[in-house]
């Protein structure tokens, strides 16, 4: 039988420009195992994909963003590794206060974008596909982007 999953992910950008990403627990049990990946996860019921981004941030880095500090990025979808399909749809939000996050799954990882390809080849394939959105679009994400 074919199986569909639906998550949301983010990139997060504190207020010193830093993008912070997940960097994941060695867990082989979960998916993509001390990968670097994007904070977000699966959709629970009728929740849309910005609810979904929203609820699954605050869980994981114990941080509030209201719906309205996401701007969407970009869509990700195709045949899911453990069989079926998937669809991702990728977010951005800025000006978070680092220090104040509480990590809950994984650890944080802070890098300048200028550092990015210094770990390009540890993301997820979703961090790797929302990195390179956001490197072409950078100029309208952070017209999007409140100050």
């Amino acid at each position: 039988m074919s199986t569909h999953r639906e998550t949301s992910g983010a990139i997060l950008i504190d207020s010193s420009g830093r993008l912070l990403f997940q960097l994941r627990d060695d867990n082989p049990e979960i998916l993509y195992p001390g990968k670097i990946g994007l904070f977000g996860g699966h959709r629970e019921g009728n929740e849309t994909f910005l609810e979904c981004v929203v609820r699954e941030v605050h869980e994981e880095i114990s941080y509030f963003v209201p719906p309205e500090r996401y701007a969407h990025l970009t869509s990700y979808s195709g045949d899911d590794h453990r069989g079926g399909t998937f669809r991702c749809e990728i977010f951005v939000t800025n000006n978070l206060p680092a220090d104040r996050l509480a990590i809950t799954e994984g650890a944080l990882l802070a890098i300048w974008p200028k550092d990015l390809a210094t770990i390009e080849s540890k993301f997820s394939p979703s961090a790797s596909f929302a990195v390179n959105a956001f490197l072409r679009d950078q100029t309208r994400m952070f017209s999007l982007l409140l100050p």
